[in-house]
């Protein structure tokens, strides 16, 4: 098999991808995909999210144990399937802070110059929101269908404490409090698949090939001619069965004539670099891997956003916990309306911990129910939630090879200035639940929260059980400089026809959620990709 194109992994950028260059009826394109299609209700039920976690949708990555954080092992879902995590995320488009662009500090990727992809992708539908938003894209952004009435009440809390109510959330700055814009069409998600891939299903020159697990790119005489794949084996526990493991038998090659594009995310694509002799030359002899090029910062810069909550029981039935009752049910199935359309995470408040703050540093994200365990433990009764998120970690972790298999190591919290940030984010929780607006529906704390008051106590509850916010970025660096993994046209450095288009080419993370720029860049990609001579 021979195409133009190869694209590796249909979430959110690959299927952006797929659609911006199969455009071109003369090009030929492979999609290429180790899940298969995200044809479960609970894809296309936005609260449903959490059920597809740790089932055959997901990767299920672990990280090693967290120094940081009592010594854990934290779970990592990630979207295995068509359209991957966009497919199993809460939709929350946030593009993130006019500096998170401008402090890349890369040509061609200023707040300036990636608006007008960030507004390509977009269609805002409902109110009106001036020129905020691209008008035409593909994916659906919208007001979420039936909120919480609990929402409003947090959205009154934050302005009692003195915090901006924003008419926008997207404009250049985020500091404020806002409902939070989501990717649903009239109440049910909107991914990257249902965006952009199913329009460009049906054109000949696209292939999607699903089920097919990439081990490595062929590179041959330092150019990337294609990727070889297997049978797709299952999700991976952060040691194993991840975007690049080896399978099992021979392998299936497919050629590219033009590129090799890596879109399989923050793990996976850094993974098969390593797999294809693209990293650490000393790492990859250690692992029994021959190197093609040594380009020792492939899985370094590893970053995401850390979560602590606070938890407390509500003395009124009016939350999410009600949620999957057999009327819910209905009023979704047949009306598109009800809990069941809730995003869980429904509002947003963008703060900054101190005044020498460039931006906000901290995310306080509101869900009008127990977000207990990424959802995976049913709430003992009606609770809240307000969650303290760390929007610029200066952590930094990688993602490296023991044998052919990827470990995660985030190194959470190992930079002293993330716990202050974090213990500043949860006081502003607990000072919202102590609002007139809030705390007449603030009972006393929820298993697992146990009521940390003091600075100490703080300290342990984040350390016992803060969370990921599934936002991994930054292992594939994009820079000029000649450490980084790609350059400023998402080249990987040292081999020909070989790009990567996903969050990991991020410098740093944003002060956002990662969905929005991940889109960004791969309707970049696309341009450069295509404009490539």
């Amino acid at each position: 098999m021979e195409y133009d194109y190869v694209i590796v992994g249909a979430g959110s950028a690959g299927c952006v991808l797929a659609n911006r260059l199969s455009a071109d009826p003369a090009t030929t394109v492979a999609l290429i995909e180790a899940g298969g299609a995200a044809d479960r209700l609970e894809v296309r039920m936005p609260a449903g999210f959490a059920k597809l976690f740790k089932t055959s949708c997901d990767w299920g990555f672990t990280t090693v144990e967290q120094s940081g954080l009592s010594g854990r092992r934290l779970y990592w879902p990630r979207g295995r399937m068509l359209g991957g995590s966009s497919s199993m995320n809460a939709q929350m488009w946030v593009r993130g802070h006019r500096a998170d662009y401008d402090g890349w500090e890369v040509p061609g990727w200023s707040y300036d110059e990636v608006l007008p992809y960030f507004r390509r992708a977009e269609r805002r539908v409902g109110s009106n929101h001036g020129d905020v938003y691209g008008t035409a894209g593909p994916i659906r952004i919208s007001e979420l269908r039936s909120p919480n009435p609990m929402t409003a009440v947090f959205l009154r809390a934050c302005e009692e404490l003195g915090l901006n109510r924003l008419d926008e959330l997207n404009g250049p700055s985020n500091e404020g409090c806002s409902q939070t814009p989501v990717t649903q069409d009239r109440g049910r998600r909107c991914s990257s698949a249902d965006a952009y891939l199913k329009p460009a299903a049906r054109r000949p020159n696209l292939a999607v090939l699903t089920s097919c697990h990439v081990r490595r790119v062929v590179i041959e005489d330092g150019r990337a001619t294609g990727v070889e794949y297997g049978q797709a084996a299952t999700g991976g526990d952060g040691r194993g069965g991840s975007a690049g493991s080896q399978g099992n038998g021979g392998g299936t090659i497919v050629r590219a004539r033009r590129e090799v594009v890596l879109a399989a995310g923050a793990i996976g694509s850094p993974h098969l670099l390593m797999l294809s002799g693209v990293g650490a030359a000393d790492e990859l002899l250690a692992q029994g891997i021959e190197p093609v090029h040594d380009l020792p910062q492939v899985g370094a810069n590893l970053q995401d956003h850390l979560a602590s909550g606070v938890i407390l029981h509500c003395p009124r039935p009016v939350t999410l916990a009600g949620a999957e009752s057999v009327g819910n049910l209905l009023r979704f199935l047949v009306g598109r309306s009800g809990m069941l359309t809730s995003n869980v995470g429904e509002a947003v408040a963008f703060i900054r911990t101190s005044a020498g703050e460039p931006a906000p540093d901290i995310e306080l994200i509101f869900a009008p129910g127990p977000f207990i365990d990424h959802g995976l433990t049913p709430p003992p009764g009606h609770g809240l939630t307000i969650a303290s998120i760390l929007l610029r970690p200066e952590s930094r972790g990688r993602v490296f090879l023991e044998g052919r298999d990827v470990v995660i190591d985030p190194a959470y919290l190992t930079a002293e200035a993330d716990v202050r940030r974090q213990v500043a984010g949860l006081r502003k929780a607990k000072e919202l639940f102590a609002t007139a607006a809030l705390l007449p529906f603030a009972g006393p704390p929820m298993n697992p929260y146990w009521g940390a008051e003091s600075d100490e106590e703080l300290v342990r509850w984040i350390r016992e059980r803060s969370e990921t916010l599934y936002h991994p970025v930054g292992t594939c660096r994009m820079g000029e400089d000649a450490d980084a993994v790609v350059d400023p046209e998402l080249r990987v450095r040292g081999v020909e026809a070989l790009r990567v288009a996903d969050a990991s080419i991020m410098p740093v993370i944003n002060r956002g959620h990662t969905h929005a720029p991940t889109v960004m860049i791969a309707e970049r990609a696309a341009d450069l990709v295509a404009g490539a001579p």
